[in-house]
């Protein structure tokens, strides 16, 4: 059995600037998975830089509010909400709160660095 915590994953700064925690990576624990899951987090009236993967992913929204933008597209995102990003798409979050905005990613395939472009 794979057991982990939050606050057992190193947080790390993305290159889109949001503050990650990988749960689950292929790469780096004994899972047999296509996917990669993080959890993630935005301060309060930050933005996350322009950027695309050349994975799919959905992100699933904890708690709080913000705007999501994929291409020209906005949605307000709340608590519940899922978004999914096809491959290749440029994409941002704003947080609009007055706390952090959080939200699990899943990235399919795997999260690589080698596979995100930030594009601003």
């Amino acid at each position: 059995m794979l057991k982990r915590t939050l606050l057992e994953c190193p947080e790390f700064l993305a290159g889109d600037h949001t503050a990650l925690r990988e749960l689950l990576h292929p790469a780096k624990q004994p899972v047999q998975l296509g996917y990669s899951l993080a959890h993630g987090r935005l301060a309060p009236g930050r933005r996350s830089k322009w950027h695309k993967l050349t994975s799919s992913e959905v992100y699933y929204f904890i708690g709080r509010q913000g705007r999501f933008s994929i291409g020209s597209e906005t949605e307000l995102v709340e608590g519940g909400s899922i978004v999914y990003v096809p491959p290749g798409e440029n994409q941002s979050l704003e947080n609009i709160g007055m706390t952090d905005i959080e939200f699990l990613c899943l990235v399919d395939p795997a999260w690589r660095i080698e596979d995100e472009q930030v594009t601003e």
